[in-house]
């Protein structure tokens, strides 16, 4: 028996009324699996640049690592095509799949930086088929092909940096599009007795669960933690109360901030990009319809907008207690300018690193009794109505205020958390080259 490495990139399978990627990965597992495949990781859940307009929903995309006999790698690929082709939703306008075999050991550089650039930028399809031309890869692409960027973005991001777990749990059929049905109470105690080790279940500033989405895809909720055996247990503390179908452990980027990417001056800040940008406050906060505040920063290269939107939250409020002359360092994904608005970061963070002093000007004090003095009109000077004293030559006096804000880091709240956005309860559990070890039960049909 000659046993085969293979790595499979599957994008693009979902629409905004149906469908998900990742329950096509777990179709494929339980597939695979009776085809006698031995897969080498947990299957790798990766999460794109959210930024860029052709999106689907979370903009995710998957790879399957296997090692299979030579002898059924044909099988293989018409399994994963036709699984594909079946539950794809290839009707909708904008769901193009696309699926990627690559058989090399390792992934080679070339790929692993198109990966990169895929979560971070902007990259083109002629950019991937060129490297699938290169290293000898089979791409399929349905309709316009275009999910063929993110297959080989999944299968050349190895998560040898940085990753997360995330255990998801699927609906019956039967329950698609109905409202999902999960104990709120349980999921409270989930996040109590797993935390810090899991993240994103509960928005405490709201009282309500978050780890069920809201779409008609057949996810019932997902589970994201440090660790295999802790998503494991937290799933088993949560109870649903409708039918799981299945249920797949993911190794993931969500809450790394894989997708930002630092400029060192304003004028490298493009559209569709999630950067990391430092500047100067240069117009102070301005709240807009709907709660939303804007508030430009610059440096020596130019100046942009940033906007902290309503569902942010705590980092909105953070936002409006900005001044002119703050030293700031902004997160957030760029939108592209328009005839009436200018480039724009939409803020997931903020770390005010240096505050600039806050000015006011009152009148004077009396200089016999100490009381505030009264203004007697435009260059007139000053009387106090106290004592009756008289000044003309003395103008306003300049006082520091307290500021009700302190230097540090601020987030967008939890509910409004992009996947890729790091938590508060990540910082410091970053993982570097660790390997993931395959726990004994990571999947079940």
């Amino acid at each position: 028996m000659t046993m085969k490495t293979m790595h499979i990139g599957l994008d693009d399978t979902d629409s905004t009324r149906k469908g998900c990627t990742t329950y096509v990965a777990a179709l494929l597992i339980e597939k695979l699996e009776k085809l006698g495949a031995r897969f080498t990781d947990y299957p790798n859940l990766i999460r794109l640049n959210p930024n860029v307009p052709w999106k689907t929903r979370g903009n995710g995309a998957l790879a399957i690592r296997i090692q299979h006999d030579e002898s059924v790698e044909e099988r293989i690929k018409e399994t994963v095509i036709s699984t594909v082709e079946e539950h794809s939703d290839l009707e909708f306008r904008g769901t193009d799949p696309g699926i990627i075999f690559f058989k090399e050991t390792e992934i080679p550089e070339e790929v692993k930086i198109f990966a990169k650039n895929t979560i971070t930028g902007v990259v083109t399809l002629k950019e991937a088929l060129k490297l699938v031309k290169k290293f000898k890869a089979e791409a399929v692409g349905f309709k316009s092909g275009r999910g063929i960027i993110g297959s080989l973005a999944a299968v050349g991001e190895t998560l040898v940096e940085d990753y997360t777990f995330e255990i998801i749990a699927y609906r019956t059929p039967g329950n698609y599009g109905l409202k999902r049905k999960v104990d709120a109470a349980s999921v409270f105690e989930m996040d109590k007795i797993t935390e810090p080790y899991t993240f994103n279940n509960v928005d405490m500033e709201k009282g309500r669960i978050i780890i069920t989405p809201r779409g008609p895809d057949p996810i019932l909720f997902g589970v994201r933690g440090e660790s295999p055996e802790i998503v494991k247990k937290a799933f088993e503390i949560v109870k649903p109360l409708e039918p799981v179908e299945r249920w797949v452990i993911f190794r993931t980027n969500h809450g790394t901030d894989a997708h930002l990417k630092k400029v060192d001056k304003l004028n490298q800040v493009k559209p569709y990009n999630p950067v990391i940008a430092a500047g100067i406050v240069s117009a102070n906060p301005e709240i807009i319809p709907r709660r939303h505040v804007i508030f430009s920063i610059k440096d020596e290269s130019g100046e942009v907008d940033c906007a902290a939107y309503e569902p942010t939250g705590a980092l909105r409020k953070i936002a409006r207690k900005l001044i002119i002359g703050d030293h700031v360092e902004v997160y957030g994904g760029v939108r592209k300018a328009s005839k009436n608005n200018p480039l724009t970061i939409n803020l997931e963070k903020t770390r005010l690193l240096k505050l600039a002093p806050k000015i006011a000007y009152q009148n004077p004090a009396c200089l016999k009794c100490g009381k505030r003095l009264k203004s007697m009109g435009k260059g007139q000077g000053f009387r106090c109505e106290k004592c009756g004293s008289r000044y003309l030559n003395l103008g306003k006096v300049e006082v520091k205020l307290k500021r009700d804000i302190k230097k540090g880091l601020y987030i967008t709240s939890t509910r409004s958390q992009r996947h890729l956005t790091k938590p508060f309860r990540r910082y410091g559990m970053e993982k570097h080259h660790v390997p993931a070890k395959l726990i004994s039960e990571w999947y079940s049909h």
